[in-house]
């Protein structure tokens, strides 16, 4: 069974593309004119193994808000799409990332049930501005929350992202995307259970 979609969305803000392979390996080709946040797209490609290609093209000269949204809202629809019928897979899963002084986990349901809980960043963290040198289009910390909650709302997904721990406001939104897509990757992962396949527990 092909776990495949491609999605288009075109509005007066931006016109997005997505397609994803939740079957892949990871690769990635993605371009949204926003540096921080092509950076987080790109982890999650390689954290989840979702073969992952993004290209939007936004209102820019506002500032990054609808493009970053936007791309989300695409990127959750094709997620659902790929996920199908969910049967045979996990469901449930759970990743708790370090990277460096950051430490976050995020715990994933593909239920059908949209919802998102995201705590634990440090106070002052949705203002801090990132990427953004050399006349690039920063990315700010608050859109970090608005894209888990954008994703979960249209993958239908509960999603439960918690900072337990840090410093440096680079790091701990990375985490944050790599967090997600390892718990992602375990939940949307083929069940032996489920599938028919023989199960591996226990061997060596």
């Amino acid at each position: 069974m092909s776990r495949m979609a491609r999605v288009e969305r075109e509005t007066s803000e931006s016109k997005v593309l997505v397609e994803v392979n939740l079957d892949g390996s990871g690769r990635h080709d993605v371009s949204t004119g926003v540096g921080f946040y092509d950076h987080m797209l790109i982890s999650f490609a390689r954290h989840s193994l979702v073969d992952l290609t993004v290209q939007t093209a936004g209102d820019l000269h506002i500032d990054a808000h609808h493009t970053v949204e936007d791309t989300a809202i695409v990127l959750g629809q094709a997620l659902r799409e790929a996920l199908g019928t969910k049967v045979g897979i996990r469901r449930f899963g759970d990743a708790t990332v370090p990277l460096d002084e950051a430490l976050v986990q995020a715990v994933v349901d593909v239920s059908g049930r949209p919802y998102c809980v995201h705590i634990g960043e440090p106070e002052g963290q949705e203002y801090v501005a990132l990427g953004g040198g050399a006349g690039a289009v920063p990315f700010l910390g608050s859109l970090t929350r608005h894209v888990f909650e954008t994703l979960a709302f249209h993958a239908q997904i509960a999603l439960h992202v918690r900072v337990l721990a840090g410093r440096e406001p680079h790091h701990i939104v990375e985490t944050q995307f790599k967090a997600f897509a390892r718990a992602f990757r375990d939940a949307v992962a083929i069940d032996p259970r489920e599938s028919g396949v023989p199960s591996t527990k226990g061997a060596l």
